[in-house]
């Protein structure tokens, strides 16, 4: 019973110190090719292999977030329209793209065929 004791007690220190909360926020890039927009900004969900919504209507100079929530892999490429394409990215990962002149922009996931959307830009 003496030896039980100690290592009980410091299974249990191990354990609380495991359970504590940290501020350290650790991202990995391979999963997250840009930092979500600050503030809010407008936002397009990848959920059940679909762009949601399927229409944004955005303002020259706002940042577009994509957020993959599904648990495979997306990308977010221009098709007409504009000129941008990301890196295929995981659930959690996301994708920015700062309009920069007023426009229709149609875009896709070029790794599942229909899974295309339109992106509005105003003056």
């Amino acid at each position: 019973m003496k030896r039980i004791a100690p290592l009980l007690l410091a299974s249990l220190a191990l354990l609380a110190a495991g359970c504590g909360s940290s501020n350290d926020k650790t991202t990995s890039t391979e999963s997250q090719p840009s930092a979500p927009a600050s503030g809010g900004g407008p936002s397009v969900d990848m959920k059940n292999i679909a762009f949601d919504p399927k229409q944004i209507t955005v303002k020259v100079g706002q940042t577009v977030t994509w957020t993959n929530q599904d648990d495979v892999d997306h990308n977010v490429v221009a098709t007409k329209g504009g000129n941008f394409e990301s890196d295929n990215f995981g659930k959690g990962g996301t994708y920015q793209y700062k309009a920069t002149k007023a426009g229709t922009i149609e875009y896709t996931c070029t790794l599942h065929p229909g899974m295309d959307a339109t992106l509005v830009v105003t003056g």
